[in-house]
């Protein structure tokens, strides 16, 4: 039993050590693949990417009645009300009358995806951003959508106001897409797709190539090794000879 094992292990160890050989073997092929599959990520996202820009603005909600001052308990329901918020937000009511209201031919669904509401850890804010290609639609998208969202709220959850903390600002640089993110990840695909293919190759790969081969895989041993082609071989030392002739 322990010499059985002890075999297995080496031929575990060896047969990682011949991948390793392979991989090192191959790798000007892999490290080639993947500088050729980055480049063409490169220039898909240069010619091709459509630039999308977001534009951001920020609401604060207290939940207090009036003429009363603002107590803990009020602090603490509107930083548990914040989701309510940011569903009423993005409810079909408010997306729909922006939508109408600034003439666009777009559908809930699509509005939808040009809009996320986050809420900073442990705060009342909430932040509204739009992505789209033109930075002043963007702009426009996101101080509508506070207008329409503050009213709403004001109605739905009977609060007195809903503060602006910041307007939408206009963007200059475009939130996307990443030339430099794509063109990293096309390049480690490329290189794990062909060290995939690398290794499918030689574990498919069932031929003996080598006396060492006989020894391991048919447990025999090699008397003697005989060239494939004889006549080829010849031809090449006549050659020799006749240079140096």
């Amino acid at each position: 039993m322990e010499e059985n094992t002890i075999r297995q292990t080496d031929e575990i160890e060896i047969d990682l050590w011949e991948i390793c050989l392979v991989l090192i073997h191959n790798l000007a092929l892999i490290v080639s693949v993947g500088i050729m599959v980055a480049l063409g990520a490169f220039l898909v996202t240069q010619i091709f990417g459509v630039p999308k820009y977001e534009s951001t603005t920020k609401i604060y909600i207290l939940n207090k009645q009036e003429n009363n001052a603002v107590t803990y308990s009020d602090i603490q329901l509107g930083t548990q009300l914040t989701k309510d918020y940011a569903e009423l937000i993005q409810s079909r009511f408010v997306l729909e009358e922006v939508v109408q209201g600034m003439g666009l031919d777009l559908s809930y669904d699509e509005m939808k995806k040009k809009v996320s509401v986050t809420t900073p850890t442990d705060t009342r804010i909430l932040a509204i951003t739009v992505t789209d290609t033109d930075p002043v639609m963007a702009m426009q998208l996101a101080n509508a959508i506070r207008e329409a969202a503050a009213v709403h709220i004001m109605n739905v959850m009977d609060i007195q106001a809903v503060n602006v903390s910041e307007t939408a600002n206009m963007p200059m640089d475009k939130a996307g897409p990443s030339v430099l993110k794509n063109t990293l990840i096309g390049g480690v695909l490329g290189v794990f797709l062909m060290i995939a293919i690398v290794l499918v190759r030689f574990l498919m790969d069932d031929t003996v190539k080598t006396p060492e081969d006989v020894e391991k895989y048919l447990q025999l041993s090699t008397l003697a090794v005989i060239p494939l082609n004889e006549g080829e071989t010849d031809a090449k030392k006549k050659k020799k000879k006749v240079k140096r002739s």
